[in-house]
């Protein structure tokens, strides 16, 4: 939690709010690439795809 904490510090102090959407984005992402390895729900993501 102290990485998140950091980082909102960061992009407050310095203005990089824009640097936010890209951040979630590889975070949904990242959780997507977790699902699909190996669960039951893999093959419904794969559909979206």
């Amino acid at each position: 939690m102290s990485f998140l904490k950091e980082l909102w510090t960061f992009m407050r102090v310095r203005k990089k709010f824009w640097l936010l959407p890209i951040m979630i984005m590889m975070v949904i992402f990242g959780g997507l690439i977790v699902l699909t390895q190996g669960s039951a729900v893999a093959p419904f993501i794969y559909t979206i795809f």
